[in-house]
């Protein structure tokens, strides 16, 4: 279970400059997933109430650390193996659910947050980096405000999940 004093929920920031305010909504958003998982058990965060999807709780924090890995990694020039999905099986950040404990995966995502913080410390908005598989160059800017909206979205799928689960909203 997530203990909710294991969370540092840091308020939006409203004016700033871009890079200020950028960083807090990722953090922002990085905690709020988090969040919507406090107070369920392992099994509960197994669960994949909706059907047909295969979303659930533990998985989308599994794929949020992959997707922190991915991004910020490769930006930083290196390619690390994600956590739970590959090649061959690019679903198992959803699908292979028994491959790591709660705790693992809770540790793993706090560990790739604090990974990319490390990494978008060293770099600014407007350096850019060419993605040779993808033949496509790509700013920091670009990466940051992608995670932010694949945070958006799989927050809102989480509300969803945490909803059919227990009945609790907001958060």
């Amino acid at each position: 279970m997530i203990n909710p004093e294991d969370i540092t929920r840091p308020a939006p920031v409203f004016s700033g400059d871009e890079a200020a305010v950028s960083y807090a909504m990722l953090d922002y958003f990085r905690s709020t997933i988090v969040t919507k998982c406090v107070g369920l058990s392992e099994s509960q965060m197994r669960l994949r109430p909706i059907v047909p999807s295969t979303l659930s709780l533990l998985g989308l924090l599994r794929h949020m650390a992959d997707v922190e890995r991915y991004w910020f990694g490769w930006f930083d020039g290196n390619e690390p193996a994600a956590w739970y999905s590959s090649d061959e099986r690019p679903d198992d950040d959803f699908d292979d659910l028994d491959s790591a404990t709660l705790d693992e995966v809770v540790a793993s995502f706090f560990f790739a947050c604090d990974e990319s913080r490390e990494i978008c410390s060293r770099w600014t908005l407007d350096d850019r980096r060419t993605n040779e598989k993808r033949s496509r160059e790509y700013s920091l800017r670009f990466v940051v405000i992608h995670m932010i909206e694949e945070y958006a979205r799989h927050c809102g799928h989480a509300d969803l999940i945490r909803e059919v689960i227990d009945g609790t909203t907001g958060a």
